[in-house]
């Protein structure tokens, strides 16, 4: 198994690296990364993270093909800024998904952390469409998520998965900062 978590977490180390870059490449690593993480977490009874897994594969998908489309066309798919109301309400709505999912892991599965699991993944659903979307604040919810998420993975077992968020929220700070640098000089154009 950590033969197959330290793979998944180079893919997915890889992905991020790309990612703050804003290289298209990137998404087929987060796939590749992910799919396996499905795995991981199913056998470590974080079912939320696997459903998590799961929709970073479809989304991965999506973002592969939309940032190839706009990069070919001229003045669209750049880093773009959200208002508070907008934020206000994506957060409203991952907070009650985070109950639902929560309640719905507590009460029919022997899931380990069913509230904390579904809280990182219902804000991870939120935070990988506004990467996909290009949305500066994006990076201020993986912040928060990855540390988060260290505490979980490593109360689970998951030391190499605990690392890596340890990593994974010091590089979000650093794609917070290049993409606000990428956002002035796409505002001074």
């Amino acid at each position: 198994m950590e033969a197959l978590e330290a793979l998944a977490v180079g893919l997915n180390f890889t992905f991020l690296i790309l990612i703050i870059r804003e290289k298209t490449i990137g998404w087929p690593f987060g796939i590749l990364g992910s799919a396996i993480s499905i795995y991981l977490f199913i056998d470590a009874k974080l079912y939320s993270e696997a459903l998590l897994y799961s929709f970073y594969v479809v989304m991965g998908v999506y973002a592969w093909y939309y940032w190839a489309k706009n990069t070919h066309n001229a003045g669209e798919g750049g880093i773009q800024t959200w208002s508070w109301m907008r934020h206000l309400v994506f957060t409203l709505a991952a907070g009650f998904g985070t109950f639902l999912l929560g309640f719905y892991f507590k009460q029919n599965t022997d899931a380990a952390q069913p509230y904390a699991d579904s809280g990182s993944t219902m804000f991870s659903f939120l935070a990988t469409y506004m990467e996909a979307q290009k949305v500066l604040s994006g990076w201020i919810y993986w912040i928060a998520i990855n540390l988060f998420s260290v505490w979980l993975y490593y109360n689970r077992g998951l030391s190499i998965y605990a690392g890596l968020m340890v990593i994974y929220g010091i590089l979000s700070v650093v794609g917070y900062w290049k993409w606000t640098q990428r956002l002035n000089i796409q505002n001074a154009n």
